[in-house]
Formats: C-alpha cells, sequence, structure tokens
C-alpha cells in the first residue's frame, strides 16, 4: 500500500508543539548555528542549561541544584597575563573536598580540571564523581578549578577580540601550575602545594587534553594525571565525529540518517524540490541551503550526551531514532519493510517520492527546533548577517570556547571529505561554512586578530595522539565521537596497557564515562565499576613511589 498525501493536506500539517529548553542536554556549541541554538535556548532567561545539539562538549547540568554548603566557593589569585610584566590579576574559583583528608597523612591532592564550562557543572565529580572517588581511595583532598574566563573566574569586561587574547592553552596552563605550586586552602595550616605533595590531575575532553598536557608541561608540579576522552589531536575537519556515530548508532536509524541526507542533498539540488523539501521542515524561508542542512544535524549531538548514570544522562539520541520510524496515519506494518520500498513512500508535489521517515524527521525538527523561533526563520537559523554575531558582552558565554576553537583547536564539523563515503550529515557541510563564524565573530582588534585557521600546530606540538609519560594514564570510550582525536583513534598506534602508563577503553562507553560515579561504586554497572576499580589501583600504586623534593 502507497501512502499518497499532498504536502499542505491538514493529515500532513506537521505542526510544531512548543518546546521547552530541556535540562538534559548537556552539550556546548560551536559554529555559527551552534550560537543561533543556544541563543535560542535561552531567550527570555539569564542562564539555563546549555542545550545546543552541536558536537562539543558534554557537562553535567547544575543549574536547578543548590550548590551544597560543603562546597563553598573559594579563590585564588592569578595574573591576566603570566608572561608580561603586568600587575593585573583576576580571581579564579575552586571548590574543595576534604571529606577524607587527614593533616598528615600524606595523601594527594586530586585536581579535576574545569574545562570550557563553569565550574560549577563539574561540582557533583566533586561529590560523588572521580575526585570523590579518588580522594576516598587514597585519603585526598579533592579540587574543581575553574578554568580562566569561565563561570565566575573572568578576567575582563568583556568577550571582544582584543579581551580574549588572553584565553588561550598556554595562560590556563599556567594558571594551574601557579596554582598548584602556591595555593594555601582554608582551614588547613599543613603546606599541601606542589612538588611537596603528590598532585594528581584529572581532565576531561578539552579538560582531558589539558590534563595530559600539564604532566607533559610541568611534570616538576604535576605527579601523575588521567587524561579522559582527552582531545589531544586538534585537527581542522572533524568529520569523523559523525562517523562513530554512524557506526556506533543502531544499524536501522544510521540507514534512516544516510537515506535521509542523500535524498535532501538531491532535492537541494532541484530548484523546484528545494522548497518543498524546506518547508516540510518549516524552514522554507530560510535563503541558504547550508544553513537548512546545520539544523538538520542538531540531533545528532544528542549520542554525545549519553552517560550510563541515568539520573544525568540523556536517552533523547534512542528517542529521536524511535521518532524517525513512527508509522505514518496509524499504519505500523510499513515500519518493519526495508527503507525506500514502495509502500513506505510519501507522494508529495512535483512527483517527489519520499520514505516517511523523512517525513518524521522533519516533523521532530519542527517540533524540537523550529517551535522555539519566536521571529522569523531567517533571524532564528540564518548565519549569513555578521551583525548578529558582534554582542560581546560577558553573558555571550559561546564567545569563549569558540574563541579557542578558532584560534588553536579547530574541530569543525564537516561532511567527510569523500562525496562517496557513506555520510548522516550533508555535503554541504563543508570546512569554509563551518570555519566563517571565526570571521564573523571576531573582527581584528587593536592587540590581536585571530588567525584564518587556527593554529592547531600549537595543540599537536605537545604530542598530538602519541603524548605519553609515566604516570600519565589515558581513558576513553570506544563509541565516543571524540575518540578519534584522541591516543586511542584508528588513526594512532596502540599500547601496552601497563600501571605506569594506563592505556585504557572502556567498552561501549561515550565521553569520559569514568568522570561519573555513585555514591556507592558496587552500584554501578560492571564496565564503570571495573574502570574506577582499575584506576584506584593504578593511583595507589604511583603513589607507593612518591618522595617529595629533597627527601631521602
Amino acid at each position: 500500500m502507497r501512502l499518497a498525501i499532498a504536502l499542505f493536506s491538514s493529515t500532513l500539517l506537521l505542526t510544531a508543539n512548543a518546546a521547552s529548553a530541556s535540562g538534559a542536554d548537556y552539550i556546548r556549541a560551536y559554529g555559527a548555528q551552534g550560537v543561533n541554538l543556544w541563543r535560542l535556548a535561552n531567550q527570555g532567561r539569564q542562564k539555563d542549561s546549555h542545550i545546543i545539539q552541536r558536537p562539543v562538549l558534554v557537562v553535567q547540568d547544575n543549574s536547578n541544584i543548590e550548590e551544597p554548603n560543603e562546597f563553598p566557593d573559594q579563590w585564588f589569585t592569578q595574573p591576566i597575563d603570566h608572561f608580561a610584566n603586568s600587575s593585573d590579576t583576576f580571581k579564579q574559583r575552586y571548590w574543595i573536598n576534604t571529606r577524607h583528608y587527614t593533616p598528615g597523612s600524606n595523601g594527594p591532592v586530586i585536581v579535576l580540571d574545569g574545562g570550557e564550562t563553569s565550574g560549577e557543572d563539574r561540582i557533583p565529580f566533586l561529590d560523588t564523581g572521580i575526585v570523590e572517588i579518588l580522594a576516598r581511595a587514597t585519603g585526598g583532598i579533592g579540587i574543581v578549578l575553574e578554568h580562566r574566563y569561565y563561570g565566575k573566574s573572568i578576567p575582563v569586561s568583556d568577550f571582544s577580540t582584543d579581551n580574549l587574547r588572553w584565553l588561550n592553552n598556554d595562560q590556563a596552563a599556567a594558571d594551574s601550575a601557579r596554582f598548584m605550586a602556591k595555593v594555601t586552602f582554608p582551614g588547613i595550616d599543613e603546606d599541601l602545594t606542589a612538588p611537596n605533595t603528590p598532585w594528581i590531575y584529572y581532565g576531561g575532553s578539552y579538560a582531558g587534553a589539558r590534563a595530559a598536557h600539564m604532566k607533559v608541561l610541568y611534570p616538576d608540579l604535576v605527579y601523575g594525571a588521567i587524561a579522559s576522552s582527552g582531545v589531544t589531536h586538534a585537527t581542522l575537519s572533524n568529520w569523523e565525529y559523525y562517523e562513530i556515530i554512524r557506526n556506533a548508532a543502531d544499524p536501522t536509524c544510521a540507514r534512516k540518517l544516510e537515506h535521509t541526507t542523500l535524498a535532501i542533498d538531491a532535492l537541494l539540488g532541484v530548484p523546484f524540490a528545494k522548497r518543498i523539501i524546506k518547508s516540510l521542515f518549516g524552514l522554507e524561508d530560510l535563503a541558504h541551503d547550508d544553513d537548512f542542512v546545520s539544523v538538520l544535524e542538531s540531533p545528532l549531538g544528542y549520542w554525545q550526551a549519553k552517560v550510563w548514570d541515568p539520573a544525568v544522562g540523556s536517552t533523547k539520541f534512542d528517542q529521536f531514532c524511535t521518532f524517525l520510524d513512527k508509522p505514518i496515519l496509524g499504519n505500523g506494518s510499513v515500519s518493519s519493510l526495508p527503507i525506500g520500498h514502495e509502500d513506505r513512500l510519501v507522494h508529495l508535489p512535483g512527483g517527489i517520492e519520499l520514505d516517511f521517515s523523512i517525513l518524521n524527521y522533519a516533523q521532530y525538527i519542527k517540533e524540537n527546533y523550529v517551535s522555539q523561533c519566536k521571529t522569523s526563520v531567517e533571524d532564528c537559523f540564518g548565519t549569513y548577517n555578521d551583525s548578529n554575531f558582534l554582542a560581546t558582552g560577558v553573558d555571550q558565554e559561546w564567545r569563549l570556547w569558540l574563541f579557542q576553537v578558532c584560534t588553536e583547536w579547530g574541530y569543525f564539523s564537516t561532511a567527510p571529505p569523500d562525496p562517496a563515503h557513506p555520510r548522516i550529515v550533508s555535503k554541504l557541510l563543508t570546512l569554509e561554512y563551518s570555519s566563517k563564524i571565526c570571521r564573523q565573530a571576531y573582527p581584528a582588534g587593536k592587540y590581536f586578530i585571530v588567525p584564518p585557521m587556527p593554529n592547531i600546530t600549537a595543540v599537536n606540538a605537545l604530542g598530538d595522539f602519541a603524548i605519553s609519560a609515566d604516570r600519565l594514564a589515558i581513558i576513553d570510550g570506544e563509541v565516543d565521537p571524540w575518540r578519534p582525536c584522541t591516543p586511542h583513534s584508528d588513526y594512532a598506534a596502540d599500547r601496552e596497557d601497563t600501571i605506569l602508563q594506563p592505556f585504557k577503553l572502556i567498552p561501549n562507553a561515550v565521553h569520559h564515562y569514568d568522570e561519573y560515579g555513585l555514591k556507592n561504586i558496587s552500584n554501578e554497572p560492571v564496565e564503570i565499576r571495573k574502570i574506577h576499580g582499575e584506576m584506584i589501583v593504578f593511583v595507589m600504586e604511583w603513589l607507593k613511589d612518591f618522595k617529595a623534593p629533597g627527601s631521602r
């Protein structure tokens, strides 16, 4: 049976229900479309969860949880510029867990790098996650250290190009080094600074790369480091991100995504069909085709929001896949037919025939994205008006990680370079399109000019895929879309997993799965319980060999 319906019939009007910003999606954005989505998520409120379904870094939402009194804000004075003769300073925020500290016990300091988000988002890891787990096992102190410019550790009055010039790898690393060497903790008389106390530096994702870099750059201060999903390989085109999702997702869902991508790319090449397909998604007035397809890729970011702990993880990617298979007009029998089967086809004006999963995709986009737009779709989802990206107030948090992307890290979302390669994103997602935000958002300043392309050599020179050191642990997730940028990339050489240089891949894990934890480790899933046990073992073994400088 064929499904024959007209595009604008009442049965096909895919009305968009109002979609509120969900606190379950913790993905920070980059790219011009990501800025648009960030704005939609934050319209009408000063701060809320980041719901941008774009590939960067998962953070744990804390917006609806009162900060535990146990972990009040603490502050440490840092120079704005570590490498200039200047007296300008700012306050860097941190939090401390002393539950397991006993004076004179020689326990370590476990410091978690806050990375590219407010440090408040990392407090759960101080309470029940990896910091608490390692501090409890070692009798140590736990710390979350907020990254400069993020959260409340803001050294400038606005986020203009010039005022962002101190947001770079070298300055951030120097912050951490100075903190380790000079901090005095409230209520603790004992000197716990490095190198006289063993400091174990932990980070996940971007912060994971920073953990590895800190071990390389400051080996005398960083006794041990754990890089979880550490993206130590910077790249311009990050097309492999979607390749991981394509191969790891449910095969039926992946085939639907591939089919949809090819069909839409083909239709966009036919003038009369282009308006029909855009109308189906509620985006007929969006002028540029690359803007259109960049909206369509947004749900793919839900993959990265998967977490083994249902209390903080998202199931939205699986829900999205299920939505694609929703029967049209109640006819459930066609769902089991192969994609493209004649009985699955929906007839549209002009002789266009589409698999019904594409109509479901369109409905999903309308309900979850287009419905949030209160003005015109060009205003909400267009990316070619440069003036939309020039606000520099400190409330424009999107400017921070994006500045790092544009200057040193890259990771621009693109389609595979080979047009014949299977793909789940449009061929219109080119490097030129994805990187144009760098030119739009950061006009040349008096003191700093954003380079034409990020200086990824500054990152990769620190070790790239091969970064290694004694007491540097590499931990990654098997189906993490960021794995291609870690030492567990298929492009990297395999390594031996040892106590001194742990090299561990968590089966079926996504992004820094080991960072999350439960109060009772025995209640964790077997693979998470296993990795946490292994981490405790190798950190305890490392600590057996610690000798403070000058000690016999």
